[in-house]
């Protein structure tokens, strides 16, 4: 088929997420964690832009301009790039010998803990796929999102879901209602391998048992419950996140930014993933924006998000 049969371009989003409750066991000898943890994905949004191409290339820019330098010095435009990625599985996948042109939109921290780079590879995959019209079935979808990264699957679907394995096993979750979170960004990233490593070491110097994390490695039901009832309350007291000691072990700040949160009046404040990013828990949109608005006077980078919200779609064609 010719370039010219193609759509002219296809519009992705996908959105970051966040890691309501993250539990962690221990490390397995291929080097990866058993997790159970439980997504909420939110309303801050990656966008794809896929167009026709004799070959595969990807450029970046950010959702607000003066964030696109930052983007373009700190995500790769290779290999190492999900998104880029996705575009070649995708082809080998159905056989398709052409190429594409990925326009990456970023509004999700880079190395935030939010899934931005899981959010880019899933809205590449509905991209690619809807481009070169190669009818991917969404069973098929997910098997290649499974490829990429545990946070793809949920990237492609959204909503709120209970993640086991490595967090690709995927169960919905019923979230009544509507979440107000706020959402405190670093300009720098942490590595997710190395918040990992740092867990592994502080469980052996402290005695405790891989197995053995602070909280039941099985989610809790306080926290199905909470979401289920649409209830802030409830979920603020159940919200739990393994890797929040190694990560703050690893930056101090991040504790000072979750006591500020929680003294304007946040509900609940964790790290979200591996961090470095800070999810505050709100009772409502106002309050919401009385806790952006404090921690912004603080000199903090502060978001007004709320979930969950759908995952990767078509937005235009």
């Amino acid at each position: 088929m010719s370039l010219a049969a193609f759509p002219q371009s296809v519009r992705v989003r996908a959105p970051g997420k966040i890691n309501v409750y993250l539990g962690v066991g221990g490390r397995h000898d291929d080097g990866y964690h058993a997790l159970a943890t439980v997504f909420q994905a939110v309303s801050l949004y990656e966008e794809v832009i896929a167009y026709p191409a004799d070959d595969f290339s990807l450029s970046v820019s950010g959702m607000d301009p003066a964030s696109t330098a930052l983007f373009a010095e700190t995500v790769p435009l290779d290999d190492r790039n999900l998104a880029m990625r996705a575009a070649k599985l995708v082809a080998t996948a159905t056989g398709y010998t052409g190429g594409v042109h990925l326009e990456v939109r970023k509004s999700v921290p880079v190395a935030g803990g939010m899934g931005g780079g899981s959010a880019d590879a899933a809205a590449a995959l509905v991209a690619c796929d809807a481009l070169w019209e190669t009818g991917l079935s969404s069973q098929r979808l997910d098997e290649l999102a499974a490829r990429l990264g545990a946070d793809v699957p949920f990237a492609l679907h959204g909503g709120t879901a209970v993640g086991t394995g490595r967090g690709d096993h995927l169960n919905p979750a019923l979230a009544r209602g509507r979440f107000d979170w706020v959402i405190v960004t670093s300009e720098e990233g942490l590595s997710t391998p190395a918040i990992y490593g740092r867990l592994d070491e502080h469980r052996a110097a402290s005695g405790a048992l891989s197995d053995d994390p602070p909280m039941s490695l099985e989610v809790p039901i306080a926290v199905l419950q909470a979401l289920r009832a649409g209830d802030a309350h409830s979920l603020a007291a159940c919200m739990h996140n393994d890797l929040g000691i190694p990560a703050i072990l690893e930056r101090p700040v991040l504790d000072d930014i979750i006591n500020e949160g929680l003294e304007a009046d946040a509900l609940s404040g964790i790290v979200s993933g591996s961090g470095p990013s800070i999810a505050f828990l709100c009772d409502s949109p106002e309050n919401a924006q009385y806790v952006q608005s404090e921690l912004t006077a603080r000199g903090r980078t502060a978001l007004h998000v709320h979930g969950p919200v759908p995952g990767a779609r078509i937005i235009s064609t």
